[in-house]
Protein backbone atom coordinates (compact mmCIF):
# COMPACT_ATOMS: atom_id res chain seq x y z
CA UNK A 1 0.00 0.00 0.00
CA UNK A 2 2.94 2.26 0.58
CA UNK A 3 3.34 2.00 -3.30
CA UNK A 4 0.22 3.33 -3.85
CA UNK A 5 0.26 6.44 -1.32
CA UNK A 6 3.60 7.45 -3.19
CA UNK A 7 2.04 7.41 -6.04
CA UNK A 8 -0.82 9.42 -4.78
CA UNK A 9 1.48 11.32 -3.17
CA UNK A 10 3.51 12.28 -6.41
CA UNK A 11 -0.14 12.69 -8.05
CA UNK A 12 -1.30 16.12 -5.84
CA UNK A 13 1.54 18.42 -6.88
CA UNK A 14 1.73 17.43 -10.43
CA UNK A 15 -1.73 18.35 -10.72
CA UNK A 16 -1.55 21.14 -8.82
CA UNK A 17 1.32 22.35 -10.85
CA UNK A 18 -1.10 21.93 -14.08
CA UNK A 19 -4.36 23.16 -12.54
CA UNK A 20 -3.96 25.22 -10.09
CA UNK A 21 -4.07 24.51 -6.36
CA UNK A 22 -8.18 25.99 -5.84
CA UNK A 23 -9.08 22.20 -5.42
CA UNK A 24 -9.25 19.73 -2.13
CA UNK A 25 -5.41 18.95 -2.84
CA UNK A 26 -6.41 15.28 -1.50
CA UNK A 27 -7.07 12.13 -3.71
CA UNK A 28 -8.33 8.79 -2.00
CA UNK A 29 -7.31 5.30 -3.67
CA UNK A 30 -8.54 2.60 -2.98
CA UNK A 31 -7.18 -0.70 -3.71
CA UNK A 32 -9.33 -3.54 -3.74
CA UNK A 33 -7.84 -7.45 -3.95
CA UNK A 34 -9.14 -7.89 -7.55
CA UNK A 35 -11.22 -6.73 -10.65
CA UNK A 36 -14.09 -8.10 -8.79
CA UNK A 37 -13.73 -6.44 -5.91
CA UNK A 38 -13.31 -3.09 -8.04
CA UNK A 39 -16.49 -4.17 -9.89
CA UNK A 40 -18.58 -4.93 -6.71
CA UNK A 41 -17.30 -1.06 -5.20
CA UNK A 42 -18.51 0.51 -9.10
CA UNK A 43 -21.82 -1.68 -8.97
CA UNK A 44 -20.99 -2.86 -12.50
CA UNK A 45 -20.14 -5.74 -14.32
CA UNK A 46 -16.52 -6.88 -14.15
CA UNK A 47 -16.24 -7.25 -17.68
CA UNK A 48 -16.81 -3.56 -17.46
CA UNK A 49 -13.54 -2.97 -16.48
CA UNK A 50 -11.05 -5.63 -17.65
CA UNK A 51 -8.04 -4.15 -18.81
CA UNK A 52 -8.79 -0.99 -17.56
CA UNK A 53 -6.36 -0.15 -14.63
CA UNK A 54 -8.29 2.77 -12.67
CA UNK A 55 -11.05 4.82 -12.66
CA UNK A 56 -12.34 7.95 -10.54
CA UNK A 57 -16.02 8.12 -8.85
CA UNK A 58 -17.93 10.93 -8.11
CA UNK A 59 -20.61 13.95 -9.09
CA UNK A 60 -19.12 16.22 -11.29
CA UNK A 61 -19.55 20.51 -10.84
CA UNK A 62 -19.66 20.48 -6.57
CA UNK A 63 -17.97 22.90 -5.59
CA UNK A 64 -14.30 23.72 -5.76
CA UNK A 65 -13.30 22.38 -2.19
CA UNK A 66 -15.59 19.67 -1.59
CA UNK A 67 -14.26 16.70 -0.92
CA UNK A 68 -12.13 14.02 -2.73
CA UNK A 69 -13.65 11.54 -5.40
CA UNK A 70 -12.13 8.10 -5.01
CA UNK A 71 -10.02 6.94 -7.01
CA UNK A 72 -10.50 3.05 -7.69
CA UNK A 73 -7.49 0.82 -8.83
CA UNK A 74 -7.90 -2.62 -11.42
CA UNK A 75 -4.99 -4.07 -9.58
CA UNK A 76 -5.05 -6.42 -11.94
CA UNK A 77 -4.69 -4.13 -14.91
CA UNK A 78 -2.43 -1.73 -12.64
CA UNK A 79 -0.37 -4.11 -12.13
CA UNK A 80 1.08 -4.62 -15.71
CA UNK A 81 2.36 -1.02 -16.07
CA UNK A 82 5.99 0.34 -15.57
CA UNK A 83 6.57 2.65 -12.51
CA UNK A 84 5.92 5.75 -15.50
CA UNK A 85 3.02 3.90 -16.40
CA UNK A 86 1.42 3.55 -12.80
CA UNK A 87 2.19 7.37 -12.29
CA UNK A 88 0.42 8.51 -15.28
CA UNK A 89 -2.86 6.78 -14.48
CA UNK A 90 -2.41 8.18 -10.96
CA UNK A 91 -2.14 11.58 -12.07
CA UNK A 92 -4.42 11.05 -14.64
CA UNK A 93 -7.11 9.99 -12.49
CA UNK A 94 -6.21 12.98 -10.21
CA UNK A 95 -6.66 15.22 -12.76
CA UNK A 96 -10.37 14.57 -12.50
CA UNK A 97 -10.23 14.86 -8.80
CA UNK A 98 -9.36 18.38 -9.43
CA UNK A 99 -11.43 19.51 -12.29
CA UNK A 100 -14.38 18.23 -10.86
CA UNK A 101 -15.65 21.44 -9.98
CA UNK A 102 -15.41 22.40 -13.79
CA UNK A 103 -16.83 19.14 -15.00
CA UNK A 104 -20.15 19.82 -16.11
CA UNK A 105 -22.94 17.67 -18.54
CA UNK A 106 -21.41 20.53 -21.10
CA UNK A 107 -18.02 18.69 -20.65
CA UNK A 108 -17.11 16.53 -23.59
CA UNK A 109 -15.17 13.46 -23.18
CA UNK A 110 -12.63 14.21 -25.67
CA UNK A 111 -11.90 17.49 -23.32
CA UNK A 112 -12.08 15.84 -19.67
CA UNK A 113 -10.22 12.66 -20.97
CA UNK A 114 -7.64 14.51 -23.31
CA UNK A 115 -6.85 17.28 -20.17
CA UNK A 116 -6.34 14.28 -17.64
CA UNK A 117 -4.13 12.50 -19.97
CA UNK A 118 -1.95 16.05 -20.67
CA UNK A 119 -1.76 16.41 -16.85
CA UNK A 120 -0.69 12.89 -16.48
CA UNK A 121 2.20 12.66 -19.84
CA UNK A 122 3.01 16.83 -19.12
CA UNK A 123 6.38 17.22 -17.74
CA UNK A 124 7.37 13.34 -19.07
CA UNK A 125 9.71 12.70 -21.60
CA UNK A 126 6.98 9.88 -23.47
CA UNK A 127 7.23 10.25 -27.54
CA UNK A 128 3.99 10.92 -28.91
CA UNK A 129 4.07 7.54 -30.71
CA UNK A 130 4.72 5.79 -27.55
CA UNK A 131 1.78 7.90 -25.65
CA UNK A 132 -0.31 7.49 -28.83
CA UNK A 133 0.16 4.46 -30.49
CA UNK A 134 -3.33 3.14 -31.99
CA UNK A 135 -3.46 6.79 -33.35
CA UNK A 136 0.01 7.06 -35.08
CA UNK A 137 -1.03 3.76 -36.39
CA UNK A 138 -3.99 4.93 -37.44
CA UNK A 139 -2.74 7.84 -39.26
CA UNK A 140 0.47 5.93 -40.69
CA UNK A 141 -2.04 3.48 -42.42
CA UNK A 142 -3.41 7.66 -43.69
CA UNK A 143 -5.99 7.48 -41.66
CA UNK A 144 -6.63 10.86 -40.29
CA UNK A 145 -10.01 10.89 -37.75
CA UNK A 146 -12.79 13.24 -39.49
CA UNK A 147 -13.45 14.95 -36.15
CA UNK A 148 -12.87 15.05 -32.48
CA UNK A 149 -13.92 11.82 -30.77
CA UNK A 150 -17.47 11.40 -29.80
CA UNK A 151 -18.40 10.49 -26.21
CA UNK A 152 -19.40 7.21 -27.51
CA UNK A 153 -15.83 6.23 -28.59
CA UNK A 154 -14.98 6.33 -24.71
CA UNK A 155 -17.09 3.11 -23.93
CA UNK A 156 -15.02 0.51 -22.22
CA UNK A 157 -16.90 -2.19 -23.32
CA UNK A 158 -16.56 -1.60 -27.08
CA UNK A 159 -13.64 -1.78 -29.65
CA UNK A 160 -10.54 -1.29 -27.27
CA UNK A 161 -8.51 0.16 -30.90
CA UNK A 162 -11.30 2.92 -31.12
CA UNK A 163 -10.88 3.53 -27.33
CA UNK A 164 -7.70 4.06 -27.29
CA UNK A 165 -7.52 6.26 -30.69
CA UNK A 166 -10.28 8.28 -28.51
CA UNK A 167 -8.09 9.02 -26.05
CA UNK A 168 -5.27 9.80 -28.04
CA UNK A 169 -6.94 11.94 -29.67
CA UNK A 170 -8.42 14.28 -26.65
CA UNK A 171 -5.02 14.02 -25.64
CA UNK A 172 -3.23 15.76 -28.67
CA UNK A 173 -5.89 18.07 -28.65
CA UNK A 174 -5.27 19.55 -25.73
CA UNK A 175 -1.80 19.03 -26.22
CA UNK A 176 -2.25 21.34 -29.67
CA UNK A 177 -3.87 24.12 -27.27
CA UNK A 178 -1.51 24.10 -24.39
CA UNK A 179 1.32 24.36 -27.24
CA UNK A 180 0.17 26.78 -29.39
CA UNK A 181 -2.02 28.98 -26.83
CA UNK A 182 -0.54 28.51 -23.41
CA UNK A 183 -0.98 26.22 -20.81
CA UNK A 184 -3.27 29.12 -18.89
CA UNK A 185 -5.66 29.69 -21.82
CA UNK A 186 -5.87 25.20 -21.92
CA UNK A 187 -7.22 26.02 -18.18
CA UNK A 188 -9.44 28.75 -19.56
CA UNK A 189 -11.14 26.91 -22.04
CA UNK A 190 -11.25 24.01 -19.98
CA UNK A 191 -13.23 26.23 -17.54
CA UNK A 192 -14.84 28.08 -20.43
CA UNK A 193 -16.92 24.66 -21.13
CA UNK A 194 -17.74 23.45 -18.11
CA UNK A 195 -19.20 26.75 -17.15
CA UNK A 196 -22.15 25.97 -19.55
CA UNK A 197 -25.39 23.93 -18.61
CA UNK A 198 -25.80 21.56 -21.44
CA UNK A 199 -23.58 20.46 -24.23
CA UNK A 200 -25.32 22.46 -27.31
CA UNK A 201 -23.01 25.32 -28.43
CA UNK A 202 -20.97 24.97 -25.23
CA UNK A 203 -17.53 23.85 -27.38
CA UNK A 204 -18.56 26.40 -29.92
CA UNK A 205 -18.80 29.58 -27.40
CA UNK A 206 -15.49 28.09 -25.64
CA UNK A 207 -13.18 28.47 -28.81
CA UNK A 208 -14.82 31.48 -30.12
CA UNK A 209 -13.97 33.07 -26.95
CA UNK A 210 -10.93 31.43 -25.85
CA UNK A 211 -9.30 30.85 -28.91
CA UNK A 212 -10.78 32.82 -31.10
CA UNK A 213 -11.80 30.12 -33.61
CA UNK A 214 -14.77 27.80 -34.60
CA UNK A 215 -14.77 24.36 -33.83
CA UNK A 216 -14.41 23.92 -38.06
CA UNK A 217 -10.90 25.95 -37.77
CA UNK A 218 -9.83 24.26 -34.55
CA UNK A 219 -10.57 20.69 -36.29
CA UNK A 220 -8.42 21.74 -39.40
CA UNK A 221 -5.93 22.57 -36.88
CA UNK A 222 -5.85 19.91 -35.05
CA UNK A 223 -5.71 17.08 -38.09
CA UNK A 224 -2.88 19.14 -38.95
CA UNK A 225 -1.03 18.92 -35.86
CA UNK A 226 -2.28 14.63 -35.48
CA UNK A 227 -0.02 14.27 -38.96
CA UNK A 228 2.59 16.33 -38.00
CA UNK A 229 3.31 14.85 -34.88
CA UNK A 230 2.99 11.41 -35.74
CA UNK A 231 4.27 10.96 -38.68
Amino acid sequence: MRDYAGLADRSVPAVSGAWGTRWAGRVVVLVPANLEGMAGLLGSPASSYRGIAAVTTGATGTGGRAPADRVIVNPEAFGLLGDPGRQIVLTHETTHVATRAHTSAATPLWLSEGFADWVGYRGGDRHPDEAAPELAYAVGRGEVPAGLPDDEDFGFAGDADRLARAYESGWLACRLIAERWGEDRLREFYRAVGAHQDREGAVEDAMHRVLALTREEFTAQWQDYVKATLT
